[in-house]
């Protein structure tokens, strides 16, 4: 399973012969590989996963996607750490 996360081009240029672009990702700014994705271009959503964009996506479906990660990360922060979980028995023979 991979998890591809939508950003917005903010930026494209060349780098070694490779098309890059800087993709936002709700405040954060990653280069990112758009070899897999020509059409892009500034102002457009891609799915990004470990620093390639593999697909161009609408506005609409990035917008939902990233509330549902939002919403993923906010029950991650509600539950108890497993640090404060209590240990269970040693039950060594």
């Amino acid at each position: 399973m991979c998890l591809g996360i939508p950003g917005q081009v903010i930026e494209i240029d060349q780098q070694n012969g490779l098309p890059m672009g800087k993709v936002e990702f709700g405040g954060i700014v990653k280069n990112v590989c758009l070899s897999y994705t020509p059409e892009v271009r500034v102002g457009d959503y891609v799915l990004v996963h470990v620093g390639f964009a593999l697909s161009r996506i609408d506005e609409a479906e990035a917008r939902e996607t990233m509330a549902f990660l939002e919403e993923i990360e906010s029950y991650a922060a509600a539950e108890p750490s497993q640090s404060s979980a209590p240990k269970p028995p040693n039950r060594s023979l």
